[in-house]
């Protein structure tokens, strides 16, 4: 299945980012993952809605040509991060890539709640008429505490969490295939 993933922080050594990478590797033959960042995208304004930057323009055409999306993204503030909220917002407008796009979310977090507010809220967002995302119920994944779960060499190693990224990942594939059948 190809799919994008959107990563919510910006930060050049994000826990999330690090995760998307592990995801990118282990779901390789499951997954055909392009992950995106959102550094270069401009803060969204309606006054370009209809010539958007090259930067948006890119960003949109992947998603339009996605079968699903993953969304890998820390909490900040008990909400999601101002980055995410903006992508998602040029998303939203014009040509709404996000329409009926299967989605499943991960958050990894150096707190005991993981990213529930932030999950909660995108939640929200994901629904929202102009997004109108399809996410399916109890898929996604909550990482508490996630500066423990790297080995010395830098890879993501709680197997605990692993074993439910495999059914939380089997999970979204059996659910989109229903959606394109």
């Amino acid at each position: 299945m190809q799919i994008v993933t959107i990563v919510g922080s910006l930060r050049k050594d994000s826990y999330n980012k690090r995760i998307a990478l592990f995801m990118q590797e282990r779901y390789r033959g499951k997954l055909d993952m392009d992950i995106l960042y959102l550094n270069n995208l401009p803060l969204f304004n309606v006054d370009m809605e209809d010539d958007p930057p090259e930067a948006v323009k890119e960003f949109k055409e992947k998603i339009r040509n996605a079968e699903g999306i993953l969304i890998v993204s820390p909490e900040y503030n008990h909400s999601i991060p101002g980055g995410l909220k903006n992508a998602l917002d040029w998303c939203s407008r014009g040509d709404r890539v996000l329409v009926k796009k299967p989605v499943f979310m991960v958050g990894a977090s150096d707190g005991n709640v993981g990213t529930a507010r932030m999950q909660g809220q995108l939640h929200q967002i994901l629904n929202a008429p102009g997004v109108a995302a399809l996410t399916l119920p109890g898929n996604h994944v909550l990482i508490p505490n996630v500066q423990n779960d790297f080995d010395e060499s830098g890879d993501y190693a709680n197997q605990r969490t692993i074993k439910y990224l495999d059914k939380v990942v089997d999970g979204f594939l059996a659910w989109s295939k229903q959606i394109y059948c």
